[in-house]
């Protein structure tokens, strides 16, 4: 028997500043994948909007490897394979492609054979895939969560934020990978700084929760990861600062980068957009802008 389902799955922007590897955003900006098993063996796989051309269509792709995890876990074997993705989250540039496409093999096959996991189930095969739940977190569940490891299992905490809040991102024309922006970051770290992103990561979530969006500003800050990452991000101190300067709440790196994010409130968005593209092409970097809200609902099935 032939089972179609079409899963949307939201971008993410994770660390936020302090909390790294932890603090995750699910946004308003979208993936489809559209998965088909038939008892005919065979897979086949297309890929359409951004990245597509250096996106995968084997086994290697991800999306395909989220499927086959569910399908092993629920004992389905051998079905035909039919996945079409149609991509709006920019590729390699911390607004959580992966993570996407990761969540997206894993709602649709749950769901086309018989619902059996549940999102709990769902985010350890997804943070197995990833290997850090910060960005699945927010794609399943939707909203802010804070995610941990107990036991080698991934936990996570979700709420939504009490007061609207719009996420200004700055999109630069080049892709850094994870690994990449993870290479440049030093094994050890002063004892001052990490008591500093222990307050300013307490702080966060506590602002979030509180709705008090003046304390992001300093909620914000980081000394783990962004000052490191700085130099692969030409112009970064600058379009952070041009953010913060025309209205923003606060403003850090997006997830791994290059994309640069602002809180805002809606009425500023579009000057601090402005100004950060602006910023960055001072730098000869080629930007866009995107108006974003959160996403409180997650992956689901249209």
């Amino acid at each position: 028997m032939e089972s179609t389902v079409t899963v949307r799955v939201p971008g993410t922007t994770a660390n936020c500043g302090p909390g790294f590897d932890t603090v995750g955003i699910a946004c308003t900006i979208y993936n489809d994948l559209t998965l088909t098993l038939s008892e005919k063996p065979g897979f086949t796989l297309a890929v359409t909007g951004e990245g597509a051309d250096g996106i995968p269509n084997n086994e290697r792709n991800i999306a395909y490897q989220a499927v086959s995890a569910v399908l092993n876990k629920v004992g389905v074997t051998s079905p035909g394979i039919t996945i079409a993705m149609h991509n709006n989250i920019p590729l390699a540039r911390g607004l959580g492609s992966s993570a996407a496409a990761i969540v997206g093999g894993l709602v649709a096959a749950n769901a086309a054979t018989g619902g059996k996991l549940g999102k709990d189930e769902l985010l350890v095969l997804a943070t197995a895939l990833e290997g850090h739940p910060d960005n699945v977190a927010p794609a399943i569940f939707g909203g802010i969560t804070v995610s941990f490891t107990a036991g080698g299992t991934p936990e996570t905490l979700r709420f939504n934020p009490p007061d609207p809040l719009r996420l200004v991102v700055a999109v630069p024309d080049f892709g850094l990978s994870t690994k990449a922006a993870r290479q440049v970051l030093p094994k050890t770290v002063p004892y001052a700084d990490a008591v500093f992103n222990v307050s300013r990561a307490a702080l966060l979530v506590g602002a979030l929760c509180q709705g008090r969006l003046d304390l992001l500003r300093f909620a914000l800050e980081d000394r783990l990861h962004q000052p490191y990452r700085a130099k692969l991000i030409p112009g970064m101190d600058e379009v952070l600062a041009a953010a913060q300067a025309n209205g923003a709440l606060g403003a850090a790196i997006s997830g791994a980068g290059p994309c640069l994010i602002a809180f805002a409130h809606r009425e500023t968005s579009a000057a601090i957009g402005g100004a950060m593209v602006a910023a960055f092409a001072r730098h000869g970097v080629k930007a866009a802008s995107l108006d974003l809200d959160v996403d409180n609902h997650g992956a689901k099935i249209i």
